[in-house]
This record gives structure tokens, sequence and C-alpha cells, in this order.
């Protein structure tokens, strides 16, 4: 018996060997996925706070257009347009009035055998908001907005003598084209000013001719006065939205 118990001790300590390796193996297999999970939550928080957040744009200044035939004060609108039809003007029509709007006034200052001079003014405005979603505030899109309508001005079919300089003084930027515009066989001088003020962008023109033998009107006085009135235009966006 005693000689039988070494042999039988080291019998058992053989037998334990598998069972330990098996149990190492479990728990070094049990470790390696603990870490593949964890380094997955991991990855997926670094994902979730890594992500680039949407750029802050500043809200539009301004949230609201004036009434386009009350932009300009009578008063100027019977210098411009003597013997105008309306005083009231006539409303463009519009499905956002918050977003755009126009008015337009006309007239025919008939003086008998010394001729007859016709006059039409009109003023538009359009309102930009800011696009949270693209990064891009309401004054930048006013900004290209007001490119393009200086182009379209320059670009009018038919326009002859175009001239673009500054309109100094008149909103944040300001735009004068002058040109000439041959229509029902008279010869029209046109001023146009297209100006901006911070997310609103004005399109103002002015434009006439004489008939029966009366003298077109100079474009530089054409143009002076439409100065004047854009002028008036641009104050009245901030007089709404005080």
């Amino acid at each position: 018996m005693q000689r039988s118990t070494p042999r039988l001790t080291r019998i058992l300590a053989c037998a334990a060997v598998p069972v330990m390796l098996v149990l190492a193996g479990c728990s070094s297999d049990s470790g390696s996925d603990a870490g593949k999970g964890s380094g997955s939550s991991s990855s997926a928080s670094q994902d979730q706070q890594g992500g680039q957040k949407p750029a802050t744009v500043a809200p539009a200044k301004y949230t609201k257009l004036p009434n386009p035939c009350k932009s300009v004060s009578t008063k100027t609108i019977e210098k411009l347009v003597p013997a105008t039809k309306s005083k009231a003007g006539t409303s463009g029509k519009s499905s956002d009035i918050t977003s755009r709007g126009s008015c337009s006034w006309n007239g025919l200052d008939d003086n008998g055998v010394k001729g007859s001079q016709y006059r039409w003014f009109d003023v538009s405005f359009l309102r930009y908001d800011s696009e949270t979603s693209l990064g891009v505030s309401g004054q930048k899109r006013a900004e290209n907005n007001y490119a393009k309508e200086i182009s379209k001005a320059q670009a009018t079919e038919g326009a002859k003598n175009v001239k673009t300089s500054p309109a100094k003084g008149v909103g944040e930027a300001g735009t004068a084209i002058r040109y000439e515009l041959k229509k029902t066989g008279e010869d029209f001088s046109y001023a146009t000013i297209v100006t901006r003020t911070d997310n609103v962008v004005i399109t103002l023109t002015y434009n006439g001719t004489g008939y029966a033998g009366a003298k077109s009107p100079d474009s530089a006085d054409l143009m002076e006065s439409a100065v004047a009135a854009a002028k008036e235009a641009v104050a009245s966006v901030g007089v709404a939205n005080s």
C-alpha cells in the first residue's frame, strides 16, 4: 500500500492537467470576447461623439417685408410719376408676402401740343431666410442673389448703352444700372437700382419717354430720382421689422 500511494498521486495529478488547461482556455476566450465587446462599444461611442455637428448659422436679421406699395412715400410717387393712374400703386401677386413682394405705378402726363411724358416706376423685395441644414445664412443667400439681380438687369433684352456704377449710400451694397430700350416705337430711358440690406434684396426700376414730339427724360435725372426712392425703400425694411 505504501508503494502504490505515490503512483496513485502521480496519476491523479496527470488527470487534473487537461481540466486545468480547459479551464484556462475558457478563461482566456472569455477575456478575449469581453475585450472585443468593449472595443466595439468604445468605437461606437467615438463615432457618435466624433461625428461633425451641423454648423451654427445666425438667424436672418429681417423676418418681415414692408408693404411694397407703401415702401415709397406718396410725395415721392407724385414727383416720379406725374398723372399716375393710382397713387396707391398696383401690387404684384405673391404666394408668400413675407418672402417677396412688388408694386408698380405708371402714368401719362399729357401736355397737348407740347407732347406727353410717360413714366413707369416699380419696386420689388426679396427676403432670404437662413438655411441651417445647408449652413448658409440669410445674409449670404441675399449676397448671392444680389449679384444675380444685377446680372439680370444688365442682360435686359434689347438694352443699349448699358452702364453700371456704384449706388453710393443705398443700403449695405448698391448698384446703379442705366440703359436705353426701344418700345412702342419710342426710345425709353431706364434707371435701375439693385440694393441689399442684410438678408433683403431690393430692385427698383424707373423709366420713361416722351410722346408726340416731347423730349425723352434725361437718364441722369432719372437715376437721381431712382436713388432717392431706393433709399426710402431700404428704410422701409427697417421700419417693418422695428
